[in-house]
């Protein structure tokens, strides 16, 4: 069996420049979470945590692109640029379609808190960036 070292690249885009997807994996898979990047398929990882699952992601991100700079092959582009996104393109407003079962659960919890379903959504939607930027 024949080993080849392959030299670290410094990609042209950075890891934060690439979405990722983080899933939580069930027991019998071993528990923890799964790390893959849509945009560069073979980047996959996984860890206990999601920080640590993160943190693989990370390196398996620099193998795979290592891997194929030193195969001759392209580096996909990441499918999202914040750059391509000015604030004129961005007006506040959304529409999103609801299951009416999760519209009742949401317009319930915002009247039990007191506050308009605006409000509520605009908090849910905070706190989840908040967890993904952390």
């Amino acid at each position: 069996m024949t080993v080849k070292t392959i030299a670290k690249v410094k990609p042209a885009f950075p890891f934060e420049a690439y979405s990722h997807v983080l899933s939580p994996m069930d027991a019998a898979e071993g528990g923890g979470f799964m790390f893959t990047m849509p945009d560069i398929p073979g980047v996959l990882a996984d860890g206990p945590t999601e920080l640590e699952a993160i943190a693989d992601g990370r390196e398996a991100f620099i193998a795979t692109v290592s891997s194929l700079v030193d195969m001759g092959q392209a580096v996909p582009v990441p499918a999202f640029n914040v750059d391509d996104f000015t604030p004129a393109s961005a007006s506040g407003k959304i529409l999103a379609r609801l299951p009416r079962s999760m519209h009742l659960q949401l317009a319930a919890r915002a009247k039990t808190e007191g506050v308009s379903l605006n409000a509520l959504l605009l908090v849910l939607i905070a706190e989840g960036l908040g967890r993904r930027s952390a």
